[in-house]
């Protein structure tokens, strides 16, 4: 079964995106970056969010999308913020016909580097050998890139199992045996 599934690090200036294919056990690497918002009205930058996210499904025509959960800022308003770019990038997903699951930081940091506290370049140094990429990625592409690694390891874990996906959790990326 192949799978491609893109993965998105909300921002509401900078949103990861990162795209992987998971073939049976084989995964690879088929693209990342990010998009900028800018620093401009709010509207516009959600708009600039959805619009980009929704370029990159007709691009790489993804058959889910992996988003990252939103965690407590000391700042409730980039809290909020975070929450709003969120929204624009999961209904960009919604609207393309994908399903959309979270997982929460520590569920991805968990996945990738075996260690749910880990750092930045902890996640960006097991991304690049994990895919096997010449370089080290951006930042938010490479917690973008993790978050979509994070759902085909679980995917796979869940399917080698034998469980089916219930899609009625898939929003808060859990999955319960049928």
């Amino acid at each position: 079964m192949t799978q491609i599934v893109l993965g998105i690090d909300p921002g509401s200036r900078i949103t990861g995106y990162g795209i992987v294919c998971m073939q049976g056990s084989v995964l690879s690497y088929l693209g990342s970056g990010c998009i900028n918002a800018g620093s401009g009205a709010l509207y516009l930058r959600l708009k600039t969010i959805y619009s980009a996210v929704g370029t990159l499904i007709e691009q790489f025509q993804p058959t889910v999308m992996a988003i990252e959960e939103t965690f407590l800022a000391k700042n409730v308003q980039s809290t909020v913020k975070l929450a709003e770019a969120r929204g624009a990038a999961m209904t960009a997903g919604a609207t393309a016909g994908l399903a959309v699951y979270e997982y929460t930081p520590m569920q991805i940091k968990q996945a990738v580097v075996g260690y749910g506290a880990a750092q930045k370049n902890q996640v960006q140094y097991m991304v690049q050998q994990i895919l096997r990429l010449t370089g080290t990625p951006q930042a938010d592409a490479a917690d973008a890139l993790a978050c979509a690694i994070c759902h085909a390891y679980t995917a796979r874990v869940t399917v080698a199992m034998g469980a089916q996906i219930d899609l009625a959790s898939s929003v808060h990326g859990r999955y319960r045996r049928r």
